[in-house]
């Protein structure tokens, strides 16, 4: 697929979300982070928790590997990576504060060291090839998409490998109808079930363009290819409203 089409698709998105990117996701997130999780299950219909099984099932670590995952949130994947393989070195970065404050707790209380970075994710505090492996979870669709690959990219050692999961847009038009009448009817009704502020209530509507607007499966292989990554391979779940991407930084 054309560069130009992804270079189009950005800007697209970012003329459309930027004001909420940069002006209202912190306060969204700084709201949720107390139930952050749970939110997600109630959302999800209990299907979140299956989903990230299923992604973690994709990742391959080896001891003694230096990690980083982006937007970590509540760092239920360097969490999850740790209880696997203790010897790992686990970073996480996040935008929110307050999300990673609930997941510095969440480690603490199993043991476990995760080596926290509150910064911008579009310009990682890293040096090049830095890392054996990247994760970035259901978070790609509230960022400029192109601009945090490039950085991934960047912070990977050569052979290092990426692993992403996110909420895409199905290939199918009639599931996505579908999917974003269901997106709509639930963000409403998990704002009122866990009394959101008035920040999360007004990005009700975002929630579904923010799909609208993203990237199907295949489109997202796209991406990684045109960034430069091999081994690209991306699997859809659930009629493509979810998938999991794993790629390469080549050696040389």
């Amino acid at each position: 697929m054309e560069t130009t089409y992804y270079t189009e698709r950005e800007s697209a998105r970012s003329r459309a979300f930027e004001p909420i990117w940069t002006g209202v996701l912190d306060d969204v997130f700084k709201d949720v982070a107390p139930y952050y999780d749970r939110a997600n299950v109630f959302a999800t219909l209990g299907l979140l928790n299956p989903l990230r099984r299923g992604f973690l099932a994709t990742l391959e670590v080896r001891p003694g590997e230096k990690v980083l995952d982006v937007c970590a949130g509540t760092n239920v994947i360097g969490i999850d990576l740790l209880a696997r393989e203790p010897s790992l070195e686990v970073h996480a970065i996040d935008r929110s504060r307050a999300m990673q404050e609930v997941g510095a707790r969440a480690a603490q209380a199993r043991g476990m060291t995760i080596r926290s970075h509150i910064g911008d994710v579009h310009q990682l505090p890293f040096p090049d090839n830095h890392f054996d492996v990247v994760t970035l979870q259901f978070a790609t669709r509230h960022l400029r998409a192109a601009r945090v690959i490039a950085e991934i990219r960047r912070v990977l050692k050569p052979g290092g490998r990426f692993y992403h999961c996110d909420m895409l847009r199905p290939e199918s038009r009639l599931v996505e109808h579908a999917y974003c009448a269901y997106l709509a009817a639930c963000v409403g009704l998990v704002s009122w079930a866990f009394r959101s502020a008035p920040a999360a209530l007004a990005c009700r509507r975002y929630f579904v363009e923010a799909i609208r607007l993203f990237y199907s499966t295949e489109e997202f292989s796209q991406l990684l290819r045109a960034h430069g990554f091999t081994g690209v391979a991306g699997r859809p779940v659930l009629l493509g409203t979810v998938a999991y991407h794993r790629a390469v930084k080549p050696l040389s």
